[in-house]
């Protein structure tokens, strides 16, 4: 196996299994829809606020990837949602399905061969695709580990 099989393998493990952290599936899993909206003593953030932020920063660093007119977000009222609580069940579900789905796209750049991950990104300033996925895995594991306190405060984890 070559030395870039085996990154790319690496990469992808740590951007869907979480190794030695929780994932994100099991972040989310079987949160009540009554909590969701809840900022509880000692946390800054409710489990919406956690899942649009990761949701909204991985889809920012996916969209910085590969998207040569790539615009920057005001840091930080583009990057975290303007209400503590989802306005509906759906908002939530959706919110979950689009971090996938931006999930599964930095996933296929990372594991299509033609990717060279040592590249710098031709309309940013030193970035590479490897570092974009680091910075994505590292990203989503701080808040989902947040994800987890949270759930654990609330009395809704384990």
């Amino acid at each position: 196996m070559s030395n870039d099989t085996q990154l790319r393998q690496h990469l992808l493990s740590l951007l869907n299994e979480g190794n030695a952290h929780v994932n994100f599936e099991t972040a989310i899993q079987g949160l009540p829809p009554q909590k969701r909206g809840i900022r509880p003593d000692g946390a800054d953030h409710s489990p919406w606020e956690l899942l649009e932020h990761l949701r909204i920063a991985q889809w920012d660093i996916l969209d910085f990837s590969r998207n040569p007119n790539y615009e920057s977000r005001k840091w930080p009222d583009d990057y975290w949602p303007a209400t503590p609580a989802p306005t509906s069940d759906a908002a939530w579900n959706e919110s979950i399905e689009a971090f996938r789905a931006d999930l599964k796209a930095m996933c296929d750049l990372v594991e299509d061969k033609s990717t060279d991950l040592f590249a710098n990104i031709p309309h940013g300033d030193g970035q590479t695709i490897l570092r974009e996925a680091l910075l994505v895995a590292d990203h989503n594991a701080y808040h989902v580990g947040q994800l987890v306190l949270v759930r654990r405060l609330l009395g809704a984890w384990g």
